[in-house]
């Protein structure tokens, strides 16, 4: 189905990102899933053809774009074959430096043209190993010491952990919770900052996943973003672009594992028949096509009404709740259909069943929406 929050901009967008998935990324999945890296030239290249500043200002090399041309670009990139592709990219582009935009112009202006041609790569460092949706529990001290904020502490989970240059962290300024957060921006190679190993994940492979440690790491004070003590709003808000964007990616990465599936089971024979002549198998995937236009069109409309300023976190936690769970209902049950070569790594239904299973748990879990949503209903 089509959508009337798209215009003649979104669809020539469209053609666009298509093109570079199809050409320069779907012929290299394989490769960057077996060696769990992608590429610094793929980063650039996303610069060169103007997708990494879709909704930046053209004065730092942005495009100036709405966030729909943003869901655009996402659900395009989704259809790759691997979710950890799209989860790198909008880390980098809608969970990490947005928080600039908190921060001030000098801020902007050194870090956003590099950021947005792909010569510096943003990660987000929140995640400890104590927590991570309880964020006002972080653990990572930030202590003034005249012109530096000393930290020490320990981040997991960290997407682009490793091939960062930007990292956008969580540090507690004072032992109080919630007002004693802030967050700073601390560059690759600053004496105290350590990247950890390497995480080994279930999915989405070719995104590195790490462990980074401080210190004693010492970043200038200029590095803060916005007031001291604030940070904990600041990443609250982004958290609703964050839980929005994985909308977009289970929506776009379950519309094509149903596509292979279909394209499966009408070449698949068995008892002299194809697998999609089948009552109960037609009947399953019926009810897959509707479950993930269902999910589609909520988020559609949630992200249009982000796009106004009007999304609410209880529209927008039943919008991750939902999508998320859809897709993991989608990769159980393409991989049935798909019997024994569904467990085979080389069909896609494989991957996309483990890459869906962490949906429900990274941006906020299942868990956590529900409480979210509950308490908007005053329960």
């Amino acid at each position: 189905m089509t959508s009337w929050i798209f215009g003649d901009e979104h669809r020539i967008l469209r053609r666009t990102v298509r093109q570079f998935v199809e050409k320069e990324v779907i012929p290299h999945t394989e490769e960057w899933e077996e060696k769990q890296e992608i590429p610094q030239w793929v980063w650039r290249r996303m610069g060169e053809l103007g997708f990494l500043g879709i909704e930046y200002p053209e004065e730092y090399g942005g495009a100036g774009a709405d966030f729909i041309s943003t869901l655009v670009f996402i659900e395009e990139i989704s259809r790759c074959g691997s979710m950890g592709f799209p989860i790198s990219v909008t880390v980098h582009t809608d969970m990490a430096s947005p928080h600039l935009f908190s921060g001030t112009e000098e801020q902007r202006r050194r870090y956003l043209p590099q950021i947005i041609k792909g010569e510096k790569i943003c990660a987000i460092a929140v995640t400890e190993p104590s927590g991570g949706s309880d964020v006002a529990g972080i653990h990572t001290y930030a202590v003034r010491d005249g012109k530096y904020y000393v930290l020490n502490g320990s981040k997991i989970f960290i997407t682009n952990g490793l091939s960062a240059d930007i990292y956008f962290v969580g540090g507690l300024n004072e032992r109080a919770r919630h007002k004693g957060i802030s967050i700073f921006i601390v560059e690759k190679g600053t004496p105290g900052l350590k990247v950890g190993r390497k995480l080994s994940k279930m999915g989405w492979l070719c995104s590195d996943t790490a462990e980074i440690f401080f210190e004693d790491c010492r970043v200038p004070a200029e590095n803060l973003i916005g007031q001291e003590g604030e940070g904990f709003c600041e990443i609250m808000k982004n958290f609703q672009r964050e839980r929005l964007v994985v909308s977009i990616i289970s929506v776009s990465a379950s519309q094509k594992a149903l596509e292979d599936t279909i394209a499966y089971a009408r070449e698949r024979v068995v008892f002299d028949r194809p697998l999609s002549k089948i009552q109960i198998i037609r009947h399953r995937i019926a009810d897959m096509t509707t479950q993930i236009e269902a999910a589609r069109q909520l988020t559609y409309y949630v992200s249009w009404l982000f796009s106004q300023g009007r999304a609410t976190d209880k529209e927008i936690s039943m919008t991750k709740l939902f999508t998320t769970e859809v897709a993991n209902r989608i990769a159980y049950d393409a991989l049935q259909i798909h019997g024994g070569y569904g467990y085979m790594r080389e069909f896609p239904v494989e991957r996309f069943y483990r890459d869906a299973r962490v949906l429900t748990i990274g941006a906020g879990t299942s868990e956590i929406m529900r409480e979210i949503i509950s308490k908007r209903l005053e329960l």
